[in-house]
């Protein structure tokens, strides 16, 4: 096992985001953990069967592993890694530091940010990936007074001898089409993280050029080619629903998620549209007319009747859609009545086409807290397009020399 391979391990996997951008800047991964055996097997599928993208070690079962049994069942395995792994990739979940639904100081997934150091602490790779949410930078206050997860992270890495930087990056000026703000930290033994992030944001046109696509993209030069207009077939995966099939590629963006799937013609995977009740169909035709386009609106604007969601927004076609979540009915296409289909997030979320997902679509009821269909496995992802960037730039600063 040699460190020249660029290895790296996906720790907090998920369905393989992530992954899927450091595969495509050339690094080899050595294994991925995740909990969740529905995430899991979309990884698995993709990236293990399909692709052989992870060597994955003797010592260690393919399949989903949760991070504290690893570390307690792997300790010496996991020891001897040291001086072998580039790179370690990967945030825990972010649900309770999320401001977008109930941000909680109590949420048990907390916890996992110390199963991380430690995680860290027994590999001691030489470079860190760290991603989560916007909220993960926002104190927690509680009797006990102020905690920030966001310093504690960077204040035990460099207890453990990093060099650590951070940025709120939004993913739509890296060509993903959606508004997604996440906290990004590097953290790097012997070369400095700062500079990971200057290349990162000096490669972007030459990155673009070389991919044919624009700095930013909109919800129409991503998904206009999926539309149900475009033309339908039998689902081949759930009987008595419609599948969607391809129009024409309409744009650079299109095209690049669209590569390895020259003479394909059937149902585009996971691209299943829902069987809308009469109602909810008006409800969205009325979406269509009245709302503002590209603004979230509640019940409380009283803008439709009927509206008994959280909160809706219609697709602004020329522009980039807000964040993706693991609830689909937030978001409402541009000019179909309809929610979005998995693939259409998928390519929101930059997936590419060959990518299939696995498990259910939804889950609901007591069922979510094991669950992790396809529509939460797309809303938890790390954008590959964005996995992919930063996955180069980091890889640009290990090929030079340490400089103190």
């Amino acid at each position: 096992m040699s460190k020249k391979q660029n290895l790296y391990i996906d720790i907090f996997a998920g369905c393989g985001g992530l992954s899927t951008g450091l595969l495509k800047a050339g690094w080899t991964g050595l294994f991925a953990v995740e909990k969740n055996a529905d995430a899991f097997s979309t990884l698995e599928h993709n990236l293990i069967d399909k692709n052989k993208h992870f060597l994955w070690p003797d010592w260690l079962e393919v399949k989903e592993h949760d991070i504290n049994e690893l570390i307690k069942e792997h300790e010496k395995d996991l020891l001897n890694l040291q001086g072998k792994i580039t790179l370690v990739a990967g945030g825990p979940p972010c649900q309770g530091f999320s401001m977008a639904g109930k941000r909680d100081k109590n949420d048990q997934r907390n916890k996992l940010v110390k199963s991380y150091i430690k995680f860290i602490k027994l590999v001691m790779p030489e470079a860190i990936i760290f991603e989560n949410v916007h909220g993960f930078t926002v104190n927690f206050k509680d009797k006990k007074g102020t905690k920030k997860y966001s310093s504690y992270v960077e204040r035990a890495l460099k207890r453990l001898g990093y060099r650590t930087s951070h940025k709120i990056i939004d993913m739509s000026e890296y060509s993903v089409p959606q508004k997604r703000k996440r906290f990004i930290l590097v953290a790097m033994k012997k070369h400095s993280p700062k500079e990971v992030f200057s290349l990162l944001e000096s490669n972007r046109s030459d990155f673009c050029n070389n991919c044919g696509i624009k700095s930013r993209t909109t919800v129409y030069e991503a998904i206009s080619d999926l539309e149900k207009a475009c033309g339908t077939c039998e689902s081949p995966d759930t009987k008595g629903f419609k599948a969607g099939m391809y129009g024409t590629a309409q744009s650079g963006y299109q095209k690049l998620m669209r590569q390895g799937m020259d003479g394909f013609n059937g149902p585009v995977d996971s691209h299943r549209f829902v069987n809308h009740r009469k109602d909810t169909v008006a409800l969205h035709e009325n979406l269509l007319k009245y709302a503002p386009i590209g603004k979230r609106i509640t019940p409380n604007d009283n803008i439709v009747e009927g509206l008994n969601r959280r909160g809706v927004t219609v697709l602004d076609k020329n522009s980039q859609a807000p964040t993706i979540t693991s609830i689909p009915d937030e978001l409402v296409h541009y000019c179909e009545p309809r929610i979005l289909t998995v693939r259409e997030h998928a390519r929101i979320q930059s997936f590419p086409d060959w990518y299939e997902f696995k498990g259910k679509y939804t889950s609901g009821g007591a069922r979510r807290k094991k669950e992790v269909p396809r529509y939460t496995q797309v809303g938890n992802a790390v954008p590959p397009l964005f996995a992919e960037q930063i996955g180069i730039a980091l890889m640009e600063v290990l090929k030079d020399e340490p400089k103190e």
